[in-house]
């Protein structure tokens, strides 16, 4: 019987034969095209340039050009931006001189990276290899790299223009890493947290069982769960589509450390969905427009992968507009109007979290499909929380009083973690392997002086 090892390497093998495949079909279309520009020969037989057959056995490349029901351009323009990864030497007769201009011929398009040297194909590259100087063909090839067209719509390609005002087609063709990894092994992959990718991916070991909520918040925690789940159904089966946006906005608001990051996480949890925290050192750059590029990466890979995007402290991105009294001014208006624009157009779920709601901008909150209110714990709740944490350990002292803390002391879940966590600390460092009253009593008392308070 073969190892998962060995069966993963076949798989790789097949995804390469059959890549390798699409790639010598794009080589010979771009030839032909190139040798017709020039007037240095005939056209192509059809099936000389026509796409190769992918059958059920052709591995991952073929499950994923079947499942986003790509036709025979989308193929090529696939196959054109996936080139520069896996052979890049194909684009390499792109880099031919207009010698009457000295410079590279304007309908060739393509763009130069910072350190690789080979070519870079742009829209432009697309529509010169698939239409030609066939007008109506290149506005064919625009139509395919819409939003709402296959190459886009799964995530497969994405368009970066950094030129305001130049043409639509100069825009960069990127394929996602995440494509990429899917025609090597199949499989999909999480995105590298970093400059290109300002997000995280947060995860818990929690269940709902460890949140202690009241009724009211659970009740519209759950409304979210529903729409994630169902609706697409309402939109389309229930006719809604002419009255209600796809998407889900929410605005969790209320002191620090009362669950709302935690509840995100479960909410996601439960709908087997990934959420993803926005980074807003990231995110937000003094240059401008480098914010709204920095964010459009986030959502232009949510759109197809049905993420939950949760921003936390989301006022230092959706706060108040101020007045107009500098162009500094209008730009940071301009950027949160941006904003409020792609939260609104996002079609998946997005969570914004705040501690306080009042600096949210009043346009952002009109938006919001609910706004969630996270209290400080009653009493009550403070004792199953306490009760939660620790007692299942077996390492409280006898002398602990879980309710009468509780009763005494008005904390939030996180700020009752942190005095666990003291708490236990200050045991270890004593020698006990208990817990005692006094240590929880000094956590407390610490955790009430961050806060600006006393005992």
């Amino acid at each position: 019987m073969s190892s998962g090892a060995d069966l993963r390497l076949l798989r790789v093998e097949l995804n390469a034969r059959v890549v390798g495949r699409e790639l010598a079909w794009l080589e010979r279309v771009l030839q032909a095209r190139i040798s017709l520009h020039f007037g240095q020969g005939e056209a192509p037989s059809a099936p000389a340039m026509a796409a190769p057959a992918l059958g059920r056995d052709d591995g991952d490349y073929a499950e994923l050009v079947h499942a986003a029901g790509l036709e025979a351009d989308e193929r090529l323009v696939l196959a054109l931006a996936v080139a520069p990864h896996l052979k890049p030497q194909l684009l390499d007769m792109l880099f031919v001189r207009n010698r009457n201009l000295d410079r590279g011929f304007s309908e060739f398009g393509g763009w130069k990276g910072r350190s690789h040297g080979g070519f870079l194909p742009t829209c432009e590259t697309a529509a010169f290899l698939v239409a030609g100087e066939d007008m109506a063909h290149r506005f064919a090839l625009q139509r395919l790299l819409d939003e709402d067209r296959p190459l886009r719509r799964h995530g497969l390609l994405r368009l970066q223009h950094d030129g305001p005002g130049e043409p639509w087609l100069s825009a960069a063709l990127h394929v996602s890493g995440d494509t990429l990894e899917r025609l090597a092994t199949g499989e999909s992959r999480k995105p590298d947290y970093g400059i290109g990718f300002p997000a995280r991916l947060i995860t818990t070991r929690l269940g709902w069982s460890d949140l202690v909520l009241d009724g009211e918040v659970m009740d519209e925690v759950q409304a979210i769960v529903t729409w994630y789940r169902h609706g697409q159904r309402l939109l389309r089966d229930w006719r809604l589509d002419k009255a209600l946006k796809p998407g889900y906005r929410s605005l969790f608001y209320g002191p620090p450390g009362t669950g709302k990051t935690l509840t995100a996480t479960l909410i996601g949890q439960e709908v087997g969905s990934d959420v993803y925290r926005i980074d807003l050192s990231m995110v937000v750059s003094k240059f401008i427009g480098e914010t709204e590029k920095n964010l459009a990466q986030v959502f232009d890979q949510a759109q197809s992968r049905q993420w939950i995007l949760f921003f936390d402290e989301a006022d230092a991105l959706f706060g108040k507009r101020t007045a107009t009294s500098s162009s500094n001014d209008r730009y940071a208006n301009q950027e949160v109007s941006y904003l409020l624009q792609r939260v609104e157009d996002f079609p998946g779920t997005v969570i914004l979290a705040t501690n306080l709601k009042a600096n949210i901008d009043d346009a952002f909150a009109r938006r919001f499909q609910s706004l969630v209110h996270f209290p400080m714990p009653d009493a009550e709740q403070r004792r199953l929380l306490w009760e939660g944490m620790v007692r299942h350990t077996g390492r409280l002292g006898d002398d602990v009083d879980l309710q009468g803390l509780a009763e005494r002391h008005e904390l939030s879940g996180g700020a009752i973690a942190n005095v666990v966590r003291f708490g236990a600390l200050g045991a270890l460092q004593a020698g006990r392997e208990r817990i005692e009253m006094a240590d929880l009593r000094r956590g407390v008392a610490k955790e009430l002086r961050k806060e600006g308070r006393t005992a």
